[in-house]
């Protein structure tokens, strides 16, 4: 009579044997632990099947490399470019850093008017000082002369761009996520902006405002009835290189679609409303920041850019400048240049009503840096400057 253990060896090699010929079954089988009876292996097991993997692998990425090219052809197609390196919160802390690392003279802050109208070459030109560029599309510019003012060491000259509106009334838009980019940045973040400034230089559908996932949302206009699309708001309005050096988007420049939108886009928001608290208040934020400079050896001057057709008459008439610019810079004691006194800032292309072209730009620089030497010590037309420029200049182009 078989002894119970002998039984118990019998069957776990039964079950053994089970199981090895469970295991080397042929085929795609994903196996568990059930599959397994008596063995010890809780981790699953699968089988990989004999597939021609390079084969595979080469055709995946041609598909790839096409899929790509096609999509690099179709966004150079629409007027993007490379060298095109955007405008992200960590490119405006890189700019904002060098001021506390000191010997900054010239630094510049303000809304996407004086950002898209300063060309920083033709300034040097003309004054042999390249400024530092931390004006912010869609900001409120008090929030950066605040920034400057009160958390800096800087003690040069700030110039100040404003469009009225949007200096007394606008929260501060982008500036939320630049000055919390520039008090910490993760070392992924930075890490991050410099890949992608990188990849920028060589491809050009790596355009944020070009996104897949925003060109989706757009295609949303006017299909459902009282939902807000995206055509309400302004999409890429200005290409960016080296220093923030900004420019107007050619296609934007050129009757269309792109230029009918930007136009659209500025009259889509209901106008805010001024009332002489807000006015007040933000006088004495300007008249504190201003005196905060002046007082470690600093000088602020304020510009009014240019703008045009009724997008102009719409903000004058939501702040004259009876109401806004000219008591502003009274009560804090500075100078500053509205262009309409200059005869070199009128008659400039304005494309879209709010910002000058390209080329105007460097015309409405040029005039800008050379008003600003009439007006204060901190700045000095150099003596091989180039000729001043007029309107006629960019008239054509």
């Amino acid at each position: 009579m078989p002894s119970s253990t002998s039984s118990s060896e019998t069957a776990s090699s039964e079950a053994a044997l089970d199981a090895r010929a469970i295991v080397d079954r042929p085929g795609f089988v994903r196996l568990t632990a059930s599959d397994r009876p008596g063995v010890a292996q809780p981790v699953p097991e699968r089988e990989i099947p004999q597939r021609p993997w390079p084969a595979m692998l080469a055709t995946a990425a041609l598909i790839f490399c096409l899929a790509l090219g096609v999509w690099e052809w179709r966004m150079r197609a629409i007027g993007l470019a490379a060298g095109d390196l955007g405008d992200s919160p960590s490119g405006w802390a890189e700019q904002r850093r060098r001021l506390d690392a000191g010997g900054v003279q010239v630094a510049i802050v303000g809304d996407s008017r004086i950002l898209f109208g300063t060309d920083l070459d033709r300034y040097e030109r003309v004054t042999g000082v390249r400024p530092v560029q931390l004006a912010l599309p869609g900001t409120n510019g008090r929030y950066l002369l605040e920034n400057v003012a009160h958390h800096s060491s800087f003690d040069g000259l700030l110039i100040v761009g404003i469009s009225e509106v949007h200096y007394f009334g606008n929260p501060p838009g982008r500036a939320t996520d630049a000055l919390a980019r520039y008090a910490f940045e993760s070392p992924s973040q930075w890490s991050g902006q410099q890949l992608y400034v990188m990849l920028s230089r060589e491809l050009a559908f790596l355009d944020d405002n070009y996104r897949l996932s925003k060109l989706v949302r757009r295609l949303d206009h006017g299909w459902r009835a009282g939902a807000r699309g995206e055509y309400g708001r302004p999409w890429k309005l200005y290409t960016m290189t080296d220093d923030r050096q900004a420019r107007m988007w050619a296609p934007i420049e050129r009757p269309g679609f792109l230029q009918d939108h930007a136009r659209y886009a500025w009259f889509a928001a209901p106008p805010r409303k001024l009332d002489d608290a807000v006015i007040a208040s933000t006088q004495r934020i300007t008249r504190e920041a201003v005196a905060a400079i002046r007082a470690r050896g600093g000088e602020v001057v304020f510009l009014r850019p240019p703008a045009s057709g009724p997008l102009h008459e719409k903000q004058v008439a939501a702040l004259p400048r009876a109401r806004g610019w000219d008591p502003l810079l009274r009560d804090a004691g500075v100078q500053g240049v509205y262009f309409d006194d200059e005869p070199a800032m009128r008659g400039l292309a304005i494309p879209e009503y709010s910002h000058v072209s390209a080329a105007c730009a460097t015309v409405y620089t040029d005039a800008y840096a050379r008003a600003l030497a009439r007006l204060t010590p901190r700045v000095s037309v150099r003596a091989d400057a180039p000729p001043p420029l007029s309107p006629a200049d960019c008239a054509d182009r």
